[in-house]
């Protein structure tokens, strides 16, 4: 039905009045009143904070997600720093906590240590003098989180989703991505640069000489590009079908000969492996052949490296600082290395041992009693509930896809787990030991308790229980195998989530990230599983085709958009991303109508609830970035950036055209026939 936009709403934001935080969710402070919602949704709700903020100066980028990440931070540190505080029980989470800490923080005995905690796997390295020392000293560093060609770990199996399957994934880099190898840009010269001076500095403070830590680099360098040449594009790497490739040990053999397979899975500490999925066999053939030809004088040095790099937190000053160079100055553009808490924080709580961290779930439990309410709990599953609910009716109104097909769709949709706040089962750390004056020790036992978890889920059931991110993490996901939406504590705040803020800002934020977590299933990507998370066609063709010509569209958008200089966003590598902002920001809008229940929504500091729902959607995206970090990111991020996020969906909107009366002329219409309609 069209509505009338009252005339004072047509010149938003030059002529508006103040966005009351309190009622609305909105923050004044941040508005630019110079620019027009019509023009530029993102800088007309944001353009102050961009031009008032710093990024800190141990930071890459910064915005929204961060700012709550740093509050999140805060109050882990907190809870670390009141454990390390207090005399704890041995073999408690408190004990394992604070200890940790202290480890971290005791900077005159690491050192006063140097590299010496690193001695036996120094010595696992050195002793290689042939091709099958090679393979299990690889696999020995691996089981304590050290890079290799290969990353070994057990997922979930995309055609058996009741299953798990071991994996073997193309890894290996010391760079973000491939390209940083082998294009010719200064950037990314100037980056291989840096490797080979980081990677000469590193050997040399681990005892060899300078000049033939230097020769030694060199050979690193062309180890690593030649790993890069073999591995897939990161668009590549987006297709599950061509990612699956489930094999037999026989089957292995034969198809990557040059290995003794057998002998690598059981040094990985998985003898008797029967199947395994060699997730780019292109891939493997060409680190077998490395193997089998490269010198091992320079695979000792490049495992060498590996190991400083993957410890550096724990050695000296001297590694810090050097990793700090290469990885946070030359690829981030970071200018300053982060406060020793910080990084306390983050491998405690929320990196080391995989994403959570050394004892993640344990500081996340501890997490969860302080800062979780069950109010919070309470309305996100009342919008959840709505959210379904108009997804459920965009489905079945949809104008392209044929009915048998909606209801496939509709199937999947209803099989769809929901997981909020914490997981109802937590990490167990029991076997974890932790001192308080060894932190290359507790780093390691991490790792090593991290593999064992992952490994030892060979042969069982699957469980469906389990989180990918702690509660403490602010971020939300789609798992496609398990077909659920999970969404951590932390996220559940202002600005994606206020409990004192009117509908129309926490559907535009948290609804609409909800919104955008139900569409990751219904993605490029995520459309190719069933409701069973079986990765299984369940399209007819005709509709196939009708929802590939109709991303193809959103690939074209999102790639006419120049992040930097002569740098484009790339549509197929942020397709799902885009797809699921859209979709999500549509079926967010559909949901808060359905809250509303048939009434209208309240005019609150002279918006619409539909402004404010739009404007909300564009504050959560509020970020700025280091150069180096966006290059980074355009290269690997499957997200766009942040204004694209903000504006790239809005213009195929409907009701944002309606709720601010865009016309043709202003940079924000688009004719309603090119509009972009998915979901």
């Amino acid at each position: 039905m069209k509505r009338l936009i009252p005339a004072a709403f047509l010149g938003l934001l030059a002529s508006l009045p103040s966005l009351a935080a309190p009622c609305s969710g909105l923050d004044a402070a941040n508005a630019d009143k110079s620019v027009r919602v019509q023009d530029d949704l993102y800088l007309a709700v944001n353009g102050n904070w961009l031009a008032r903020t710093e990024i800190p100066a141990d930071r890459s980028n910064y915005g929204s997600f961060t700012a709550l990440d740093d509050l999140s931070n805060e109050r882990i540190r907190a809870i670390i720093e009141q454990a390390a505080a207090g005399k704890n029980a041995p073999g408690t989470d408190a004990q394992k906590i604070g200890d940790f800490h202290r480890s971290f923080m005791d900077v005159a005995a690491i050192e006063a240590k140097g590299i010496t905690p690193l001695a036996r796997e120094l010595a696992v390295i050195d002793v290689v003098a042939s091709r099958q020392e090679l393979l299990l000293g690889l696999a020995h560093l691996q089981q304590r989180g050290v890079r290799a060609p290969f990353a070994f770990f057990v997922g979930q199996d995309d055609k058996v989703s009741t299953e798990y399957l071991a994996v073997l994934y193309q890894s290996g880099l010391n760079m973000p991505d491939r390209d940083y190898f082998l294009k010719e840009d200064a950037k990314f010269v100037e980056a291989r640069n840096a490797l080979k001076a980081y990677a000469t500095r590193m050997l040399s403070l681990s005892g060899i000489s300078e000049a033939k830590a230097g020769e030694l680099a060199a050979g690193i360098l062309a180890l690593e590009t030649r790993l890069a040449r073999a591995q897939r594009s990161n668009v590549e790497l987006r297709d599950p079908e061509k990612n699956y490739n489930k094999l037999d040990l026989k089957a292995l053999a034969e198809q990557v000969p040059g290995l003794d397979w057998a002998a690598y899975f059981k040094a990985l500490g998985a003898p008797g492996l029967e199947r395994v999925n060699v997730c780019q066999p292109e891939f493997a053939k060409e680190v077998v052949a490395l193997l089998n030809s490269e010198s091992l004088e320079v695979w000792r040095a490049y495992m060498r490296l590996q190991l400083l790099d993957a410890y550096a937190v724990g050695l000296p000053a001297a590694f810090q600082q050097a990793h700090f160079e290469f990885h946070g100055k030359t690829l981030a553009g970071i200018p300053q290395d982060k406060p020793r808490w910080k990084k306390s924080v983050a491998v405690i709580s929320g990196e080391g041992a995989g994403s959570f961290g050394a004892l993640g779930d344990s500081v996340g439990h501890l997490y969860v009693d302080k800062h979780f309410s069950p109010v919070a709990k309470q309305r996100m599953d009342e919008l959840v509930g709505n959210l379904f609910e108009a997804y459920r009716q965009s489905i079945g109104e949809l104008s392209w896809m044929t009915s048998e097909t909606k209801a496939k769709a509709s199937d999947k949709l209803a099989k769809y787990m929901t997981k909020i706040g914490y997981p109802q089962k937590w990490r167990d750390y029991s076997a974890l030991q932790v001192k308080a004056d060894d932190l290359i020790s507790n780093l390691m036992a991490s790792e090593r308790l991290e593999y064992s978890r992952n490994l030892s889920k060979l042969g069982k059931p699957l469980d469906r229980a389990e989180w990918g991110m702690t509660p403490q993490t602010v971020n939300a996901y789609y798992n496609p195998g398990l077909n659920e939406i999970v969404f951590p504590a932390a996220i559940l705040q202002p600005p994606f989530f206020n409990a004192e803020a009117d509908d129309a800002v926490n559907y535009g934020g948290i609804g609409a990230v909800i919104g955008h977590e139900i569409s990751h299933g219904f993605d490029d990507q995520g459309s190719q599983y069933d409701g069973d998370g079986n990765l299984r066609n369940w399209w007819s063709p005709a509709d196939l085709a009708a929802f590939k010509a109709l991303t193809n569209k959103l690939v074209a958008q999102y790639s006419a958009y120049e992040a930097l200089p002569g740098k484009f966003v790339n549509g197929e590598l942020t397709l799902g991303e885009n797809i699921a902002d859209l979709s999500g920001l549509a079926i967010a809008f559909k949901a808060y109508r359905i809250s509303l229940k048939g009434k209208p929504a309240p005019v609150i500091d002279g918006l619409t609830g539909e402004q404010r729902f739009f404007m909300g959607w564009s504050q959560v995206w509020q970020r700025k970035y280091r150069e180096a970090e966006l290059l980074k990111r355009l290269l690997t991020d499957p997200h766009s950036p942040s204004q694209f996020r903000a504006n790239g969906p809005v213009i195929n909107s409907d009701a944002f055209i309606e709720a601010f009366g865009i016309r043709a002329g202003d940079k924000l219409y688009k004719p309603a026939a090119e509009r972009i309609r998915i979901w």
